[in-house]
């Protein structure tokens, strides 16, 4: 299972990006687990699942970390006991990791022609801007991404995609955008980057690093 790219979009912040080739059994051979991660692994049902938990261990280790340096708050949010901000994604054949010393959060969908039919769920203000063109799908999948990314920077749970997060205007060729998340007590800005992988579109939020 090799290790599929790394990207480092600031000077702050580094993402590893797996694609999980390797059967589960093969995978799991070679991670060491807390008792916590092995209890969740196991109440897995999907081998899917399985395979995208083990490949998130197995980025942690090319990150220089192991499991054993992982850890959850209750909202469910992962965090590292050094201090440094993870966020994490998985989806099918591909698994990645965000490692920063700021705020940052990543997602990887599968591009499919079902986001067309939730896209009411997610798309409000982002619908002045985006063209039912060759690369529809892709656009909302960027759409929705973005959000996921900024969902997982909150702290406190409980956001909208429709309602409490803003996506800016963007073109696909450019892989950048901005986006916003809404709410009171956290009125803040964030870059967004992504990029195609095959089939898949990877998106990330940044907290804006100053003189990059």
């Amino acid at each position: 299972m090799p290790l599929y790219k790394t990207i480092k979009p600031n000077s702050c912040t580094c993402i590893y990006v797996w694609k999980i080739d390797d059967s589960f059994d093969e995978l799991a051979s070679e991670i060491a687990m807390t008792n916590r991660s092995q209890q969740r692994l196991f109440s897995m049902k999907s081998e899917i699942h399985k395979r995208g938990f083990i490949g998130v261990r197995h980025l942690l280790k090319e990150a220089g970390y192991t499991d054993f340096d992982l850890y959850y708050n209750g909202n469910g949010k992962p965090h590292l006991t050094n201090g440094k901000h993870i966020s994490i994604t998985h989806s099918f054949t591909f698994a990645a990791i965000a490692i920063s010393d700021n705020e940052v959060g990543i997602d990887i969908e599968k591009n499919r022609e079902k986001i067309k039919i939730i896209q009411h769920k997610f798309v409000n203000f982002e619908s002045g801007f985006i063209h039912k063109d060759d690369d529809y799908i892709q656009q909302l999948t960027v759409i929705w991404g973005a959000k996921e990314s900024l969902y997982k920077i909150y702290p406190h749970g409980g956001l909208t995609f429709k309602n409490d997060i803003d996506i800016d205007s963007f073109q696909m060729a450019n892989k950048k955008t901005t986006g916003i998340i809404k709410v009171k007590d956290w009125n803040k800005k964030y870059d967004i980057g992504f990029e195609q992988l095959e089939n898949f579109t990877l998106v990330y939020a940044l907290e804006p690093v100053n003189n990059d």
